[in-house]
């Protein structure tokens, strides 16, 4: 089938929500399908190129969340997802970012901010390069959008992956939270505690586990990819005993 890219799937198990939001996207030039529980969902993301998924959080069955989490860990799919929820605190909003969504937007939201967000989504998901890039022994091939360390597959969102990609290439140089926003994001800036979360979360998932971190932050600058601490991550006492020596 041939869907040019506008291939979406809607999970939410509350009726007119889901065709309040079928009919808008189908009107849009959306091909739409849809799923009422999460099993259902898992179903059919197995077994469909969808562009992007809109997945309600609280679901019959299967919930948001663990559907989330098996579309990354067990179907190893890139899709983006935007999570749908009543509920906002910054604690709900990591859970589901670690759960592998891309965005979060709670209850009651604009439809044409949704739409914004979920055109935002797939346009970053379809940026692709060619070859694979390594810094130590983490590699990231931007083609099949995946990465890996010390030969160890990495789970990232299509959001963490552009974020990396950012680091690694431009890598050792410090990246500042303004240009991370201005590639990733464009012109729809994230809320204050997007970029934090996914961060948060990038580095769990690329140093977790091994004794050389390499994803740093600069105080004051930035942030960036490297196997040997930058100059400015030393501390002040370190800083003043290289100062000294020179």
């Amino acid at each position: 089938m041939n869907h040019n890219g506008r291939l979406i799937l809607i999970v939410e198990d509350h009726l007119p929500i889901a065709e309040m939001l079928g009919g808008y996207f189908e009107s849009g030039g959306y091909e739409v399908d849809f799923a009422r529980d999460g099993a259902e969902a898992l179903r059919l993301s197995a077994n469909n190129p969808y562009d992007a998924i809109l997945l309600d959080r609280n679901l019959p069955r299967i919930d948001g969340i663990e559907v989330c989490r098996r579309i990354r860990q067990e179907q190893r799919r890139a899709t983006p997802i935007l999570m749908l929820t009543a509920r906002d605190t910054v604690e709900d909003r990591v859970e589901g970012l670690e759960a592998g969504a891309d965005d979060y937007l709670t209850k009651p939201f604009s439809i044409e901010e949704l739409e914004a967000r979920l055109r935002g989504l797939m346009r970053r998901s379809r940026k692709a390069a060619s070859e694979p890039i390594r810094v130590g022994d983490l590699v990231l091939d931007p083609h099949a959008m995946s990465a890996e360390r010390g030969g160890a597959p990495i789970h990232l969102t299509p959001i963490g992956f552009q974020i990396l990609h950012l680091l690694m290439r431009e890598a050792p140089r410090v990246i500042s939270r303004e240009e991370i926003q201005r590639e990733v994001w464009r012109d729809e800036p994230p809320d204050s505690d997007s970029l934090r979360s996914h961060l948060y979360i990038l580095r769990k998932a690329i140093d977790r586990g091994h004794e050389t971190p390499l994803l740093q932050t600069i105080p004051g600058m930035g942030f960036r990819i490297g196997e040997h601490p930058s100059a400015f991550t030393a501390s002040r006492s370190q800083r003043e005993g290289m100062a000294m020596r020179g």
